[in-house]
């Protein structure tokens, strides 16, 4: 397969970094030569200098043999001139933009029905508020996504030394919960992600993902002590794009909420913007404000500003005066590792949103939704068996499966199933895997003739 990105930011460098680690022949595009030099350093693909935008170039770079365009600049502009440049030249060649505009949000289904060239269209700042809301719905995650539409949940939880789950073996997970057996997709520990097996040992310390039906995900996390709390007050530090979207998004929640922001003109467009929240200037890492404005009486603190060393600092201080529910946004990824050693788990991430929705599109066949977690070394891969795929029909301790990867979970009439050795996948089947990030490249070896959904 062969993959043309146009633009290499953060974006465009480490969806570069993932394809080439699974051996797709990609190329990069990007007149800024700072950025192509990073990337021809450090990966093994192809760097052009020119603008992406640029029908000759975009010929030159072999666009006519490519199976897919990812125009993810950080201009919306150029990437819809990217794509629609590619339409013209090669029309099979499947498009796919991000777009940052949320003056475009209203368009985007009309856009789509009046542009068939554009395929795909990824807007990583929508992704990112609803993943903010999500995690607000369940204060005792550091983690939560959805599949098959929302009626299955993911759920990722620290496993407290007071919890009931901590000590017992995968294994004796039947005997002991019987038919509400919580399914554990995976465990991170020391910094490390584990597939589990059913030797294995939950631990106080580990970072538990779950699957469950969503309308059991209440009585699931009860069971490791977790409990849902509804969300009555939230302060946002941060008043730019994603800042004024989550506002506006909790305002119909009718969910009291306060905007901290420091560029006054910013801060009398969002009060001209807004119906019922509060709009303050100031420095949202500020501790007289913090004390002024009682922040120790909000629900959750969610620090969405463009500066990463910010919204940690807010977050700290936040937890320093009580509010255990915090909500941090990260753009550089080597920050991941660190953040849960000073207390901040609950991360959010344009950049990781972005490559997931890019992901999705890019793997082949009845791919559903294509999710990345813990700074990308891990992923969830939700899709349709087919009828030829090696997996049907057959007990799965019957297919090998590479070290690494696990199927979690079988979607069948609406109903969630926990996968055991003499379960059968039938054509049909939503199915849901997890793959640590080295596991994916032999799992798409093994899987694509016959499964045909990678």
């Amino acid at each position: 397969m062969k993959i043309i990105i146009v633009g290499a930011g953060e974006v465009g460098y480490n969806i570069a970094s993932r394809l080439a680690s699974e051996s797709k022949r990609v190329v990069v595009i990007d007149k800024n030569p700072d950025a192509i030099r990073r990337l021809s350093e450090r990966l093994d693909i192809q760097v052009i200098t020119a603008s992406g935008s640029n029908p000759k170039i975009l010929i030159d770079a072999g666009i006519k043999e490519t199976d897919i365009l990812l125009a993810v600049t950080d201009s919306d502009e150029t990437n819809l001139v990217a794509c629609l440049i590619t339409d013209l030249i090669s029309p099979s060649t499947k498009k796919l933009v991000r777009i940052r505009n949320s003056d475009f949000d209203p368009y985007h289904d009309r856009f789509k029905k009046e542009n068939p060239h554009i395929d795909t269209i990824i807007n990583p700042e929508t992704e990112v508020v609803n993943t903010i809301k999500k995690l607000m719905e369940v204060p005792g995650a550091v983690d939560v996504g959805d599949f098959a539409g929302g009626q299955v949940k993911y759920v990722g939880i620290r496993l407290d030394s007071h919890s009931p789950m901590a000590g017992i073996k995968l294994i004796d997970f039947p005997a002991k919960f019987e038919n509400n057996q919580p399914l554990i997709a995976a465990i991170i520990r020391n910094n490390e992600v584990i597939v589990p097996r059913g030797g294995n040992r939950l631990e106080s310390g580990d970072l538990i993902y779950l699957v469950s039906e969503a309308e059991k995900l209440e009585k699931t996390l009860n069971l490791f002590g977790k409990k849902i709390q509804p969300i009555q007050r939230a302060l946002i530090i941060g008043g730019g794009r994603i800042g004024e979207r989550l506002a506006k998004l909790l305002e119909k929640d009718c969910i009291k909420t306060k905007i901290i922001e420091s560029d006054i003109d910013r801060c009398h467009y969002l009060s001209e913007q807004m119906d019922k929240t509060i709009v303050l200037h100031g420095d949202g890492s500020d501790r007289k404000l913090f004390l002024e404005e009682n922040v120790s009486q909000s629900d959750v603190i969610v620090s969405v500003t463009d500066d990463d060393e910010t919204n940690i600092l807010v977050s700290l201080l936040a937890k320093n005066l009580g509010v255990e529910n915090t909500i941090t946004r990260i753009g550089k990824s080597n920050y991941f590792p660190l953040l849960a050693s000073i207390g901040i788990e609950k991360i959010v991430s344009p950049r990781l949103s972005a490559v997931s929705s890019i992901l999705q599109a890019v793997r082949k066949g009845k791919v559903l939704s294509d999710i990345s977690i813990f700074g990308e070394r891990g992923e969830f891969i939700e899709a349709i068996a087919l009828e030829t795929s090696d997996i049907t029909d057959k007990p799965l301790k019957k297919i090998a499966f590479p070290k690494g990867a696990i199927l979690v979970g079988i979607i069948r009439d609406g109903l969630i199933m926990i996968p055991t050795g003499d379960s059968i996948v039938k054509p049909g089947d939503r199915i849901i895997l997890f793959a640590v990030k080295q596991a994916v490249k032999k799992l798409e070896k093994l899987l694509t003739v016959k499964l045909d959904f990678f």
